[in-house]
């Protein structure tokens, strides 16, 4: 049958509004192995706001994607995928976020579940980072972003997203950052002195190996991904808070994924910092096929 407007309208009607709109049998939180947490937390963005409407848009694009992963070829959501409710921000203070973010991100984790979640700005990370300590003794971070983060202060906060690898360098988790060419001469000399590996995007487009070179710079079995959506190039992802020129491409986004788990486990990953722009809804889609992507590669 045509799909027309109207028909469009009334799937939209009749969809769950959930991670790509699933029916109770696989959206329970009971017997969901996968929990999406949405995080609408925009409080330190310094370019462009709105990540708080990002999970939204994530979730409302996914409910259009097919459920069947033509590169897996599996059909990840019959493991069971379930939607927290939205998680409002604090706007006590970033510190007190951060706070509310590890405590909700230990009790899903302490349910025994596969934690994932969708930004809000990237300072979520902190406090997820600090849940997982509780339960994965030994783990590194690996951080897809257009940026290092790794200023010590900004804007009069040491809790900004621009410090948020700064704040999880301190909780001594070893991290390794790709995608970055943007930072500032304090972050240069930071990463430097304290040997902090960085693959620049500008490097990576020069390097046939570069996938395995991230890959064997990994000290760790066990990966926690966070992904900033502006570790893309803007013409596929300019929803961002800051699209810098120069971003990755999908396809090497989702290759070096596909390399990752072959040899180490990711034990939760987190994307951030999609700001919707109601005209271009296909950086909505995207975000929202790169985490199906990721939590089909999680299951095998």
């Amino acid at each position: 049958m045509e799909r027309t407007l109207l028909n469009i309208y009334h799937i939209m009607e009749d969809l769950p509004f959930n991670f790509l709109g699933l029916e109770q049998k696989y959206s329970g939180y009971q017997k969901a192995r996968f929990i999406i947490l949405p995080i609408a937390y925009d409080v330190t963005t310094s370019y462009q706001p709105g990540t708080r409407f990002g999970p939204e848009a994530i979730i409302s694009a996914s409910r259009f994607l097919e459920l069947y992963d033509e590169e897996l070829k599996i059909e990840a959501y019959k493991i069971g995928i379930s939607t927290h409710s939205e998680m409002r921000p604090n706007l006590e203070s970033p510190q007190q976020m951060i706070k509310e973010v590890e405590k909700i991100a230990t009790k899903i984790l302490s349910d025994r579940k596969f934690l994932i979640t969708l930004g809000g700005e990237h300072t979520i990370t902190l406090g997820l980072v600090k849940a997982f300590k509780k339960f994965h003794r030994d783990f590194s971070l690996l951080s897809l972003d257009g940026h290092l983060d790794l200023r010590d202060k900004y804007e009069g906060t040491k809790f900004n997203h621009s410090c948020v690898m700064r704040r999880i360098y301190e909780e001594k988790i070893p991290i390794l950052l790709v995608g970055a060419r943007s930072l500032s001469g304090e972050e240069a000399e930071f990463a430097k002195r304290q040997k902090i590996k960085i693959f620049y995007a500008t490097d990576i487009s020069k390097k046939s190996k570069w996938q395995q070179e991230v890959l064997s710079s990994l000290p760790t079995k066990k990966i926690y991904l966070s992904v900033d959506l502006d570790c893309f190039d803007p013409g596929i992802m300019p929803s961002v808070g800051t699209p810098e020129p120069g971003g990755l491409s999908w396809y090497e986004v989702t290759g070096l994924l596909f390399n990752l788990v072959k040899a180490h486990q990711i034990i939760g990953f987190d994307i951030v910092e999609l700001s919707p722009n109601c005209a271009n809804k296909a950086p909505d889609l995207l975000a929202a096929k790169l985490c199906y992507r990721l939590l089909g590669l999680c299951v095998h």
